[in-house]
């Protein structure tokens, strides 16, 4: 493959995307560069003055069927496979009326708009682009002699480089545009797939791929010694990567992990009916509440564990208001995020340079069907996503005692939180609010016990009489396999408690909570997150 400058003569663009078009396509016809276009790009092209060709006229051939068939033909395909230093290659041009194409300008049909748009089946469909990825492919496996441009954000680069080659461009170049041109058309089929396999509803295609666009190069991954990025993925979902920075320093690789695990756990929470706040650290709540208003349910989330919330991220499920902003900006906190916030409450968060405040345009919905992905040696493991909602669960009370209506309430509360926090996860709840939290133990008594410590460090920082375990209930993110970890809860104050079930001691833990007088809700799912 030729590893020397090539002088860019002829010029094939088509794009749904147009902007920076015409400024680049006049910075070719400097060059002396013939432009061949199709459809609306020839149209803009023209409309801006500049002499464009019809790709027609480059094969002979009329465009047809809705635009369907229009660039699949040999005198383009060969004008870009075309090797130009391979004698047979050029006789083959010569003997068939093929002219090369050294640049071929070309961004897809908008296919993951399309779908991001809620479009019917049949539009998204007629948005999958054929032509396009054939030749972006043929460009990119022939970047010897073609230079290949997928992205407009790339055009000043092409410029640039042609100035200072004398219409020329570089191997080096060459070969970067076509690893992100066949890094595009990845994506772009990885989206499409992945749609269809949505749609016929199979958890399980025989093939699966998995593609985004670069949002963030990160300074380093987990630890300092690991590189990382970030990237957006076609997936329909307000989070992380929909939202928009407002101000603070770029965000880590951990910072986006928990920021994301802090804004799914307060999409729990309908805003329509109450506000709620989640503060997380290490990817696990240290504090969840629901409040009259944001800063209610701040103050409440925060009580729960004054000491980990330090240095974390907090998510709220309504526009920051004023107050709320105050209250989070009264310790360090890494990262705010909302659905949106208003004027006053950016203006408060501006005081802190570093904190990172980010609006997401709305909450993630909790019942929305979804994939989640996480690789281990030699491949990696898909799962649908855990969009079970604790107000969707047929609740079955096993216990003697009835719960009351406030424990029910509580109860609910506390196996909503309990699905975003790591396993064992045991969750002591009151008033709508976290009071003790165990996360990521081996055994599920420690992750009791750990919930119950915390507690009372709480209780002693908050100088309050007794922990706010007395009088609590307690969820757990699976079933008791022995009633030794609903102990531990019931000397700590619980009194009802709430679990999957389904253990072959049921029985026993069953009668563990009817001999203290405690009430067992049983929902019949378990919410393990590892």
């Amino acid at each position: 493959m030729t590893e020397q400058p090539r002088r860019i003569r002829r010029a094939l663009l088509s794009v749904s995307d147009k902007s920076g078009l015409v400024d680049f396509a006049r910075e070719l016809a400097r060059h002396g560069v013939e432009l061949v276009s199709t459809g609306g790009t020839k149209a803009a092209l023209a409309e801006a003055g500049l002499a464009v060709r019809d790709v027609a006229d480059l094969t002979g051939f009329p465009e047809m069927m809705d635009g369907r068939l229009k660039t699949l033909h040999p005198k383009v395909h060969g004008g870009l496979l075309a090797i130009r230093d391979n004698a047979e290659h050029t006789g083959s041009m010569e003997a068939h009326g093929i002219e090369p194409i050294d640049l071929l300008v070309v961004n897809l049909y908008p296919f993951e708009q399309t779908v991001q748009k809620g479009a019917d089946f049949e539009t998204c469909v007629e948005n999958i682009d054929i032509g396009g990825p054939a030749m972006v492919r043929a460009a990119a496996k022939n970047h010897g002699d073609v230079t290949v441009v997928v992205d407009p954000e790339d055009y000043r680069t092409i410029v640039t480089e042609m100035a200072a080659h004398g219409g020329a461009t570089t191997p080096s170049l060459r070969k970067k545009l076509a690893a992100k041109a066949f890094g595009r058309t990845a994506a772009y089929d990885a989206a499409i797939s992945g749609w269809f396999a949505d749609k016929l509803d199979d958890p399980a295609p025989t093939y699966s791929a998995f593609g985004g666009k670069l949002i963030q190069v990160m300074r380093y991954g987990e630890n300092p010694h690991q590189t990382a990025a970030f990237y957006r993925s076609a997936e329909v979902r307000y989070g992380v990567a929909t939202a928009r920075q407002l101000q603070g320093k770029q965000l880590s690789y951990n910072n986006i992990n928990d920021t994301d695990a802090a804004f799914e756990c307060v999409a729990e929470f309908d805003p329509k009916r109450t506000a709620a706040c989640a503060i997380i650290k290490h990817a696990n709540p240290c504090g969840v509440a629901e409040g009259e208003t944001l800063g209610e349910a701040y103050r409440k989330a925060l009580l729960c564990d004054q000491d980990s919330a330090f240095g974390g991220i907090v998510a709220v499920n309504r526009t920051l208001d004023a107050e709320a902003a105050r209250m989070i900006t009264g310790i360090f906190t890494e990262v705010i995020i909302a659905p949106d916030a208003t004027d006053e409450a950016i203006e408060i968060v501006r005081t802190k340079k570093n904190l990172r405040l980010m609006v997401a345009g709305g909450l993630p919905d909790p019942r929305k069907r979804g994939t989640t992905m996480r690789t281990v040696a030699g491949g990696f493991l898909v799962q649908s996503r855990d969009n079970a909602v604790a107000d969707d669960l047929v609740l079955k009370v096993v216990s003697k005692r009835q719960p009351t209506e406030a424990e029910l309430a509580d109860l609910t509360f506390a196996f909503r939180v309990a699905k975003h926090v790591k396993s064992n996860a045991v969750v002591y709840a009151k008033d709508r609010m976290t009071v003790g939290i165990g996360a990521g133990q081996m055994s599920r008594v420690d992750s009791a016990a750990i919930a119950v410590r915390k507690a009372e460090d709480a209780a002693r920082l908050a100088e309050l009489p007794a922990p706010l375990t007395k009088g609590s209930v307690v969820a757990s993110d699976a079933f008791y396999p022995f009633p030794d970890a609903l102990l531990v809860s019931i000397r700590a104050g619980a009194t009802a408690v709430i679990q999957p079930g389904g253990s072959i001691r049921d029985d026993q833990v069953i009668k563990a909570a009817d001999d203290h007088g405690v009430a067992m809700v049983l929902t019949g799912l378990r919410h393990f997150r590892h």
